[in-house]
């Protein structure tokens, strides 16, 4: 006999609208993983979000004289676009109360779908509490982004696809907020596969599931990070809530991991560049989030030769997080290592430094001279990027390589990525520093081989240097003339071979930095 939530689920009314979406090859990934890994394509739904399946379930089995009234719900993203494009195709009004702090991108894609936006408080809370006293006064139905028994059974309807199109399908890995996604398909897996094991995955910055999971009991995180905005709940629905406990407690349900997978910023990151690379689409930061936290979980458990599914869940992204995303991406896939490096403040010190990194490409120098007697020793604090190429390994390497000087690890350091980096420089008043731009060939060794030319005559008093992909690294670079000439200078940089322009002049230059 068929359970409640299968028969619901079995039942849901979702391909009026949403599309069977396929489960796709991942052969990079898979690759390099050692597993056989496929993702869950939720983002190519007509509104880019699994969101569309449980909120069309929801509304089309209202009653009809509830759907003249009207419905309203409370969403900055995905939700909202799935009861709008749902109010569209069934004909009825709907009201979506969004942030006023919503970006202007999520607003018009709501009204294009026929939406009526409105803007009320600066968080969902706010808008959510508004949107549930207005469908009591004014007899509307409010619809629930995820604490709902046929929404979340319009998102169960995700596993029975997965069944149908991978028999053999051992692990479901899904991204979690309120908790209806995983609710469906835990519910479902649990009755109809309950070998395969469902794994929720969660931003270390909105982990609701696992406190509830410590506790207990539903609690209330205290503050939730907002990068993986589609997945930033602070308290995990009762109803997911409820289902996930009864999947575990008695001994017949889906095998749920007692343990979620928690992701960081970087990992997330470097995720969302996985699935570019795989099928040339971009993710929202939620969307790659199950991706993560497989990765992740096969690295802990060194998990070999299984059969594996991420649902990518949504690709409604801000183009202007992009930069953003590629910035991170390198850290969060062990690509990358930063550090704070003291040197001696003398000529030559760079290209010894250099040299101790035996070749390695380095994709970020930022460095500003400082008179000694602000130093106090006569040092030079720079802060590098090193490229790796085998991950913890090499970044264990490369301090060993570096003993012979004063290092601090800034890989994790979430201020040194978000500010310093950008804040190196300040006033060095020399009256001898002429500041160049110079291209270099973006190639490992291009660095030394630049310092190897110039020699040690002139002293690097500013270097300022990050790999951003294009085929030419540009660097900006302070050089101090001591006993020289100016066509001296200008000379061995003509002999180095890489083109380059003075620009002491530069108004930016003259007002922050000399």
């Amino acid at each position: 006999m068929l359970s409640r939530w299968v028969r619901q689920i079995l039942q849901a009314t979702v391909y009026d609208v949403a599309i069977e979406s396929p489960l796709d090859l991942a052969p990079r990934i898979s690759e390099r993983l050692n597993n056989n890994i496929r993702l869950k394509r939720e983002d190519l739904q007509p509104v880019f979000s699994f969101k569309l399946r449980g909120a069309y379930n929801r509304i089309s089995q209202m009653p009809s004289d509830q759907l003249k009234r009207g419905v309203i719900c409370a969403s900055a993203g995905n939700h909202a676009q799935g009861v709008a494009y749902s109010g569209q195709k069934m004909g009825i009004d709907t009201i979506i109360v969004m942030p006023s702090t919503t970006p202007d991108i999520k607003v018009n894609a709501v009204k294009r779908l026929g939406g009526n936006v409105v803007l009320h408080g600066d968080s969902f809370d706010v808008a959510n509490q508004y949107a549930m006293q207005r469908a009591q006064q004014e007899g509307l139905a409010y619809v629930p982004p995820y604490d709902d028994e046929l929404v979340i059974a319009g998102q169960g309807t995700i596993a029975t696809e997965i069944l149908k199109q991978w028999r053999q399908v051992e692990y479901v890995f899904v991204a979690v907020g309120g908790g209806g996604l995983i609710a469906g398909v835990a519910a479902y897996l649990g009755e109809v596969a309950p070998h395969v094991k469902v794994v929720a995955v969660e931003s270390d910055e909105s982990a609701c599931l696992k406190l509830a999971l410590q506790c207990n009991e539903r609690a209330k995180l205290p503050q939730v990070g907002l990068f993986a905005d589609g997945t930033a709940v602070a308290q995990i629905g009762a109803l997911p809530f409820d289902v996930l406990r009864l999947q575990k407690s008695d001994g017949s349900g889906a095998i749920i991991e007692p343990e979620v997978v928690t992701c960081s910023t970087d990992e997330i990151c470097a995720a969302i560049k996985d699935v570019f690379e795989e099928n040339r689409t971009i993710v929202e930061p939620s969307g790659a989030l199950a991706l993560a936290g497989m990765k992740k979980y096969v690295a802990e458990h060194g998990i070999e030769n299984k059969n594996m599914v991420a649902i990518v869940c949504g690709a409604n992204m801000n183009f202007d997080r992009l930069r953003y995303i590629a910035e991170r991406t390198e850290i969060g896939e062990k690509r990358e290592a930063i550090f704070a490096v003291t040197i001696p403040e003398e000529k030559g010190a760079y290209l010894d430094f250099c040299r101790a990194l035996k070749g390695r490409a380095i994709t970020e120098f930022n460095y500003r001279y400082q008179a000694a007697s602000d130093q106090g020793n006569g040092a030079a604090h720079i802060f590098v990027g090193i490229g790796l190429k085998n991950g913890v390994v090499e970044h264990q390497a490369i301090l060993k390589d570096l003993q012979g000087y004063q290092v601090t690890d800034l890989t994790d350091d979430e201020v040194a990525k978000l500010h310093i980096r950008y804040l190196i420089g300040g006033h060095a008043g020399l009256d001898d520093e002429h500041l160049f731009r110079v291209e270099f060939p973006e190639r490992p060794g291009a660095l030394l081989t630049f310092l190897e030319r110039l020699g040690q005559q002139f002293n690097i008093s500013l270097f300022h240097y990050r790999n951003h992909g294009a085929a030419e690294g540009r660097v900006l670079m302070g050089l101090q003339l001591g006993n020289h000439q100016p066509q001296e200078l200008t000379a061995a940089l003509d002999a180095i071979g890489y083109p380059y322009e003075e620009i002491t002049d530069n108004a930016g230059y003259q007002l922050f930095l000399k």
